[in-house]
């Protein structure tokens, strides 16, 4: 009996398992997992009041309302949204986008002088930029990707979230991945 030498298709599977196929399970099981995780924290539904079936009516005792004390539980400190680390980011963040598209901009320099073995269009960002991306289309680009982030990361500061950077921090990297290619492919 001969052995199969591509053990990815043992057992009559049939197929690879690609990046993509790997990547979207994942995300797919990472949802699943979410959505059961906030099913099973739910708990049953009450009981209607017209199901319990009262034996004495007589018994029935008023409700004494509770005072509340002045005791604060937890942090009430107010946030405030602008601060420096907010400024700081968000100068960074948009710095960084503009910078990719700056720097996109060489792709199209370089087929406007018709150079060949430099990279003459844009591949990575096609869908946002074009093959051959225009000054007002990237700068276009960079506007919304930053007023974007800066609004997600203000709307998660307002509301008090611990992950309000991350939409600025992911802008800046994302960006910052987009400038040091173009530099070295583009250049």
């Amino acid at each position: 009996m001969p052995t199969n030498p591509n053990p990815q298709k043992a057992n009559g599977a049939g197929r690879a398992f690609t990046r993509a196929t790997m990547v979207r399970s994942a995300i797919g099981a990472a949802l699943a997992v979410l959505a059961l995780a906030g099913a099973a924290m739910a708990g049953g539904l009450p009981d209607a009041p017209s199901s319990v079936v009262r034996t004495d009516a007589a018994v029935i005792e008023a409700a004494t309302p509770v005072q509340a004390s002045g005791i604060v539980w937890g942090p009430s400190r107010e946030v405030k949204v602008f601060d420096k680390s907010f400024v700081a980011l968000t100068i960074i963040s948009t710095g960084s986008t503009f910078a990719d598209s700056y720097t996109t901009l060489f792709a199209r320099q370089n087929w406007l002088a018709g150079k060949t073995g430099v990279c003459n269009e844009e591949v990575e960002s096609a869908y946002l930029y074009g093959t051959h991306p225009t000054v007002a289309r990237a700068y276009a680009v960079a506007s919304v990707k930053s007023a974007g982030s800066v609004f997600a990361a203000y709307y998660l500061r307002r509301h008090h979230s611990k992950l309000w950077s991350l939409p600025l921090i992911a802008n800046s990297v994302m960006s910052l991945q987009g400038v040091g290619q173009n530099m070295a492919n583009c250049n």
